[in-house]
C-alpha cells in the first residue's frame, strides 16, 4: 500500500493541482500538453488519502472549464446536462486509483496491476463522460449503442494514450525518488 507524508502529500496535491491548471483547455501556458485531468484524477486516488480531494479537484476543473468558456473564448458545445455525467467519470478514476493503492507492492508486478487499474478506470470513465454525451447531451438525435461502440474505438485508445503517458511519468518519478530516498536514507545510516 502506497502511504505518504502529510509533506509529502501536500506536494502531490499542489503538483496535481498546478498539472491540471496548465493543461486543461485553453489556458496560460505557451505550450498546448494534452489534457491531464484524467492523470490528475487517478494520481489523486493512488496518492492523496483525503477524501475531500476529489470534489475539491472536480470543483477545479469545473472553473477552468467555466474561465476557459467565460474569458478565452472556448466553446461551450460540450457545456449541457451530459457535464454532470463526468462525476461518475472523474470518480471512476480516482476509486482505480485508491484500489491501485491498496494494492500495490514495491515489486515488478505492480506495475501490470497499475496498467490493468489504469486501463478499467479509464475505459469506465470513457462509458461514463462518451457515453454521457452521447446520450444526455441533446446533441446527437438518435443515440445508440453502435455509436458509443464507434466512439469507443475513435477515442477510448488516445485518452488511455494520454492518461497512460502521464501515470507512466509519474510512476517513473515515483520510482526514481524512492531508489534515491533508500539510498539517501543508507548513506546517512
Amino acid at each position: 500500500m502506497i502511504k505518504l507524508s502529510p509533506r509529502a502529500q501536500l506536494a502531490v496535491g499542489i503538483a496535481l493541482v498546478a498539472l491540471m491548471a496548465m493543461t486543461r483547455g485553453q489556458h496560460f501556458a505557451s505550450v498546448n500538453l494534452p489534457s491531464a485531468s484524467w492523470a490528475v484524477f487517478f494520481l489523486a486516488g493512488v496518492l492523496l488519502a483525503p477524501r475531500w480531494v476529489f470534489p475539491a479537484l472536480f470543483v477545479e476543473a469545473s472553473l477552468l472549464d467555466f474561465a476557459a468558456i467565460e474569458w478565452s473564448g472556448v466553446s461551450s458545445y460540450c457545456m449541457s446536462p451530459a457535464y454532470w455525467m463526468l462525476v461518475p467519470a472523474y470518480g471512476s478514476l480516482w476509486f482505480g486509483g485508491r484500489i491501485y493503492a491498496r494494492l500495490h507492492r514495491d515489486q515488478l508486478t505492480s506495475l501490470a496491476i497499475l496498467a490493468g487499474c489504469v486501463m478499467l478506470s479509464a475505459f469506465v470513465c470513457y462509458l461514463f463522460s462518451g457515453g454521457g454525451f452521447l446520450f444526455f447531451s441533446g446533441r446527437y438525435p438518435d443515440p445508440s449503442l453502435a455509436q458509443l461502440a464507434e466512439r469507443i474505438g475513435t477515442y477510448y485508445p488516445r485518452y488511455l494514450g494520454t492518461l497512460a503517458l502521464y501515470v507512466g511519468t509519474a510512476a517513473a518519478l515515483f520510482i526514481g525518488l524512492r531508489v534515491w530516498a533508500t539510498q539517501h536514507d543508507g548513506a546517512h545510516a
